[in-house]
């Protein structure tokens, strides 16, 4: 092949590139992610192979030309980096940082081929054998990737043909990665056509939904996971309302079976999260009895080490979403189930959800109603609560939206709650702004207790459908506070100057006397940039 290659090499570049290719299968007896191929076929010459083939490659003048052959050489380098001599890998590196000048191929480029490439990549999957290729469907995942809008004219055939193999893989499901690529298509499909039009988001469920019924009663264990993803996707599309269709659902999403499977349950609390960020109201009004179904989901979630996080974050979109009213009778039980959780089983991972939580039941209610409502469960509890939990942990939160969340919940606590200025807790307030001043500060603390390396036996079940993350379906990172607060620091400056001036001469005894001299520099900073004083 080599020799073919010699002969003319404008023409036979192929055979070099299976040459290469043979020559990395063979040599290839062990591998890891970390070091690339740890044990090679001794019978293969790797060095002197670099040397005659792979070198001059990567010496070319000219880094755009033969870029398969780049590509292999690159990636021969890469894989084989543990074992090619150190004067062999130190002779490659300049010349592989030249190759990041070469052009990369873009949409503009590619679009006039685009129904031939996409015309021919579906009819290679209609071949005999190669029906769940998945190289061919991991094309097909590429070139919608690639092209962008330019694949919007051919959705509406390709996706029919798209939902047809769903619903045929679904029958048996037994190639993992063709299934996955399939679902990150159906997922570029929405997300590239829904950008250029919104409304089309109905065509799109007209087209699945079938298919996903059929899934959904058929109990396809190793598709839900993926379902329920597309569907946060489409439902998501959506500016604030709930189609008829998905509330027709949404009492079959509470179901204890669905939520005993580990693989269901991030994109079913994700699903959920979209539900009530599009329609809490209509779900408090049209489906009020299925709060308490909600909050069960929830329960479930925090009594798991493994999954409480997710039970924070559906918590959080109950109380940011639903009307005041609908979740009152349910606030005080909610918070009693937190603490018992955090007596009996204490990790930096609840810890570190609890403090974001609280902090945004601050932000929604009030820091009275905070301060209440802890206070309604045991006599005091507020202050034990700041004392033993969020001034000495808030350093542990990490995030930059889940450290504005508490950074404006413990403002308003420090400038809202007149229980900080009158009572016992007034001893809590010095320290608290210390803490916050530290969150803004200082490095996150993130040390772990070593007995939180283990996971709990009964958070480990055995077998079941895992979950995988589809990067097409993935969603921005929502702020629940959003424009409201730019600059927390700005804030809690505004928000002292405020508290100064309703308590004249306080708020500076306070700070002169407990807080020190390195963070009352920084609040000097703060108050600078805020343009006000404390008086």
């Amino acid at each position: 092949m080599l020799a073919e290659y010699a002969k003319n090499p404008r023409e036979n570049w192929k055979h070099k590139d299976a040459a290469i290719y043979l020559v990395t299968s063979l040599a290839s007896k062990a591998q890891t992610q970390k070091h690339g191929i740890t044990q090679a076929n001794e019978l293969v010459n790797l060095t002197e192979f670099f040397v005659n083939h792979i070198l001059p490659d990567l010496k070319s003048p000219n880094v755009n030309e033969f870029p398969v052959l780049k590509a292999d050489a690159i990636k021969y380098v890469m894989i084989f980096r543990s074992q090619l001599p150190k004067e062999q890998l130190l002779q490659a590196v300049p010349l592989l940082l030249t190759h990041l000048q070469a052009e990369i191929t873009s949409n503009i480029k590619m679009a006039p081929f685009t129904e031939q490439l996409l015309n021919n990549l579906f009819k290679a999957l209609a071949l005999p054998g190669s029906a769940e290729n998945e190289y061919i469907m991991k094309a097909i995942m590429r070139s919608f990737s690639l092209l962008q809008e330019a694949i919007v004219p051919y959705i509406p055939t390709l996706i029919g043909q798209l939902t047809h193999k769903l619903l045929l893989v679904s029958k048996n499901p037994s190639k993992p990665h063709f299934n996955h690529y399939l679902f990150e298509s159906l997922c570029l499909s929405v997300r590239i056509t829904c950008k250029a039009n919104p409304t089309t988001v109905n065509s799109f469920e007209e087209a699945l939904f079938p298919v996903f019924t059929d899934i959904l009663q058929n109990d396809v264990q190793e598709f839900l996971p993926y379902v329920f993803q597309v569907m946060s996707l489409l439902l998501e599309m959506y500016s604030n309302s709930i189609p008829s269709s998905y509330m027709a659902l949404f009492p079959h999403l509470l179901q204890p079976v669905l939520w005993d499977r580990t693989g269901n349950i991030p994109p079913l609390v994700r699903l959920l999260q979209a539900y009530l960020q599009k329609g809490g109201a209509v779900i408090a009004s049209s489906a009020a009895d299925k709060v308490s179904g909600l909050l069960g989901v929830f329960q479930k979630l925090i009594a798991s080490r493994a999954n409480d996080h997710q039970g924070f974050y559906l918590l959080s979109s109950i109380i940011e979403h639903m009307p005041p009213e609908s979740i009152t009778q349910y606030r005080k039980h909610i918070f009693i189930l937190l603490f018992q959780r955090l007596q009996n089983s204490k990790t930096t991972k609840f810890i570190k959800g609890f403090l974001v939580f609280v902090n945004l039941y601050c932000v929604k209610y009030g820091a009275i109603a905070l301060q209440e409502i802890f206070d309604s469960i045991q006599p005091k509890m507020f202050g034990m609560v700041l004392e033993k939990v969020v001034i000495p942990e808030v350093q542990k939160v990490s995030g930059a939206v889940e450290k504005k969340i508490c950074a404006v919940g413990i403002t308003k606590i420090l400038t809202e709650c007149p229980a900080m200025m009158d009572t016992e807790y007034t001893k809590l307030w010095t320290p608290l702004l210390q803490a916050l001043i530290g969150l803004f500060e200082l490095p996150e603390d993130d040390s772990t207790p070593d007995d939180e390396h283990f996971i709990d036996i009964e958070d480990t079940p055995g077998y079941q459908t895992a979950f995988s993350q589809l990067a097409f379906a993935g969603k921005k990172e929502h702020d629940p506070i959003g424009d409201a607060v730019g600059n927390p620091k700005i804030l809690l400056a505004q928000s002292l100057h405020k508290l100064s001036t309703a308590c004249p001469g306080r708020v500076p005894s306070m700070l002169s006397t407990s807080l020190n001299a390195e963070a009352l520099q920084f609040l000097q900073g703060y108050l600078q940039a805020a343009t006000v004083q404390l008086v």
